[in-house]
């Protein structure tokens, strides 16, 4: 039961650190103007979010890295060759998050970095993470027991993980596109993880993965204080790609690759609705959705913006619960 006390005590930590830091931090961004310039493709539903503060996933990745230091340094955390890898990971790809925002706000749109610019970075990361991973004793297989396969992806592995990387980390950020959704969607998944991470006990290092998922959920929860509708800030590509990508090496780490598409499954349908969308466009020249990412789809047809969150909460929850069950019990 000490990893239930140590994951409680991080929880409640992260959301305490979370809600002190926004106070502090979200008057910051406004005097420093970091506003959201809105697309003018949501405009018709969002022109009122025009300048709400941005960069906002500072809320929960600094409270996070706080919270786990203070653990570490009282003894109930202890530094394990995955949890490299998870920060490494996180703090990575929200670095990559900050600076994508920051060109945004410097001119004032939404165009950043170039995907080309953004891909090169992500693939470099991915190299680092193999590498890692493989100095550390990793293994390349890929395991699904309930069917009983176990295939050796040998260097595919490294591909396989670029993949995850790229693809959570964008469909998390396809999301962020209503007030409280990505977060809350973000939250639940962390929160399946943390606790599939608790009976993955022949994992090295699965304690301080499940304790890293607790402490993030502690941190959402703080940040929902000010994300929930209407939004005093949101959390920007330094958020959502800190997220995705930490949710990707958690399910690689935990050997839990494929309930990532479970757990994950609205970010999975989010991402989708957008390449069905740009395909239907591109080759038919017709549109399948009113407008992706499917969020915006359901806004077109008259739905609130809360109901659609909502939908998409019990969605996730429902999704997280069926992974659960088949990761941990079957």
């Amino acid at each position: 039961m000490l990893i239930l006390a140590k994951s409680i005590l991080g929880l409640m930590l992260g959301f305490f650190v979370a809600v002190v830091f926004g106070y502090f931090l979200i008057p910051l961004l406004k005097k420093l103007k970091c506003g959201q310039t809105i697309s003018i493709f949501t405009a018709f539903r969002h022109s009122a979010k025009q300048g709400t503060p941005t960069i906002g996933g500072l809320i929960f990745i600094v409270p996070t890295l706080i919270t786990m230091l203070f653990l570490y340094l009282r003894g109930s955390l202890e530094i394990t060759h995955s949890l490299l890898i998870i920060l490494f990971v996180f703090i990575s790809y929200g670095a990559l998050g900050f600076v994508d925002d920051y060109l945004k706000i410097k001119a004032k749109n939404n165009e950043g970095l170039s995907i080309s610019q953004k891909l090169i970075i992500q693939v470099l990361i991915a190299l680092i993470f193999f590498y890692i991973y493989m100095q550390g004793g990793g293994d390349t297989y890929l395991r699904i027991t309930s069917l009983g396969i176990n295939v050796d992806l040998k260097w595919f592995y490294g591909i396989f993980i670029l993949f995850l990387l790229v693809g959570t980390s964008n469909a998390v950020n396809l999301t962020d596109g209503l007030d409280g959704l990505a977060g809350g969607l973000s939250l639940i998944a962390f929160l399946c993880f943390g606790i599939i991470c608790w009976g993955t006990t022949w994992v090295s290092g699965n304690q301080e993965m499940a304790i890293f998922c607790f402490i993030l959920v502690g941190a959402l929860l703080g940040f929902l204080v000010y994300n929930t509708h209407p939004a005093k800030v949101f959390m920007g590509d330094t958020g959502s790609l800190a997220l995705g990508s930490a949710l990707a090496a958690i399910a690689i780490l935990s050997k839990h690759e494929l309930s990532l598409a479970v757990i994950g499954g609205v970010f999975v349908i989010e991402a989708l609705s957008s390449i069905i969308q740009l395909t239907a466009i591109k080759k038919f020249g017709k549109k399948v959705f009113l407008m992706a990412p499917i969020h915006h789809h359901f806004e077109k047809l008259g739905w609130a913006e809360t109901d659609i969150v909502k939908l998409f909460y019990i969605i996730g929850f429902m999704l997280g619960m069926i992974a659960i069950y088949y990761g941990v019990w079957m």
